[in-house]
């Protein structure tokens, strides 16, 4: 009898214990959507009415408009660039927020335009020009990047274009420069780390970005792409090279499409970034990834999406500060 008592008591406990904590978590989450919807109407209303009146005053009081007190309180880099951006975006004026998708053919007579727009005059202010010149470069040229690396990602691997074929195999002279390839269809490619006997499968996610990553990794960075794969097959640590390096693939391209990229490419390139310029960020995180890999030291390669994850929101973390750059940084041994 105390048994069953006590065995009620337990229970009825319990189910206080569970709906004190559901009606914790309903009252969290209703502090969450509160303070979101607080956040909404403040950005609609500074968006809206009060930005547009901060500037008004701010024009009266220093005689020049967003754009040039921009340029006058901070350097060349990400943080200008980013500040012209959302001040061209935010503008009531077409002529200002068509500034953001100006081709280079076109960039002088919207510079004109804008300085006519904003009344701007050469001899009051010689900077302002070939300041709006490079953020105006480094914003359009952002879009030209993705634009370029979104075509090569949807060009898909074809065994009958010789240039593809070409690459695919300089990809295995490169890593495997004291090994012949026996045949094109052959097991060997599993000795670089693709899944099947014909490497052509692996690129369908990434397409020819992926390949053409792979290549330009290993011929730029000859010495290190081949330290990579020797550590690939590592005993218990080891991991499939080329997928992983597929894989790195996507995340580069994911973050130049989120626009997690701006930042690093505005501090790097004073004008138009190249394709180049995303080649060499795709190479930090084959070389970065390798190191963060075998820190980690992963139980198994069964959890490599988690550890991906965890190496995505490392970079993803870094690219967050306005004076970011990565770059490559090679050492004599990993």
């Amino acid at each position: 009898m105390l048994t069953d008592l006590k065995k009620e008591r337990d229970r009825s406990i319990t189910k206080v214990c569970q709906t004190a904590t559901r009606v914790n978590l309903a009252e969290k989450q209703q502090q969450q959507l509160s303070t979101k919807m607080l956040l909404q109407l403040w950005q609609y209303l500074y968006d809206n009415f009060f930005r547009f009146w901060i500037k008004w005053i701010w024009r009266q009081v220093t005689v020049k408009c967003e754009l040039q007190r921009i340029f006058d309180d901070s350097k060349p880099g990400a943080l200008r660039t980013h500040r012209i951006e959302f001040s061209l975006e935010c503008s009531k004026s077409k002529v200002l927020r068509r500034a953001v998708n100006v081709d280079v053919d076109d960039l002088d007579k919207c510079l004109t335009d804008i300085m006519n727009k904003k009344k701007i005059h050469v001899q009051k202010d010689p900077r302002f020009k070939p300041n709006l010149r490079v953020c105006l470069l480094q914003i359009s040229g952002y879009k030209q990047l993705y634009r370029c690396v979104e075509n090569l990602r949807k060009q898909p691997f074809d065994s009958n274009n010789e240039e593809h074929e070409e690459q695919l195999m300089e990809l295995w002279s490169l890593l495997m420069p004291n090994q012949e390839l026996k045949a094109r269809i052959s097991k060997q490619w599993g000795d670089i780390g693709f899944q099947g006997d014909d490497p052509k499968t692996d690129f369908r996610g990434m397409g020819m970005l992926g390949l053409v990553n792979l290549v330009y990794f290993s011929k730029h960075y000859t010495e290190e792409s081949r330290q990579l794969l020797s550590r690939s097959n590592h005993p218990q640590m080891g991991y499939s090279y080329a997928i992983v390096g597929i894989n790195l693939t996507e995340m580069a391209y994911s973050l130049l499409k989120s626009g997690a990229l701006k930042s690093h490419l505005y501090n790097l390139v004073p004008g138009v970034p190249q394709l180049d310029h995303f080649h060499q960020l795709y190479c930090y995180l084959m070389y970065e990834f390798d190191k963060f890999w075998f820190q980690e030291e992963p139980e198994s390669i069964m959890l490599f999406n988690q550890y991906r994850e965890k190496f995505h929101s490392h970079v993803k973390g870094l690219l967050s500060d306005h004076n970011v750059v990565l770059t490559l940084k090679k050492a004599n041994s990993l």
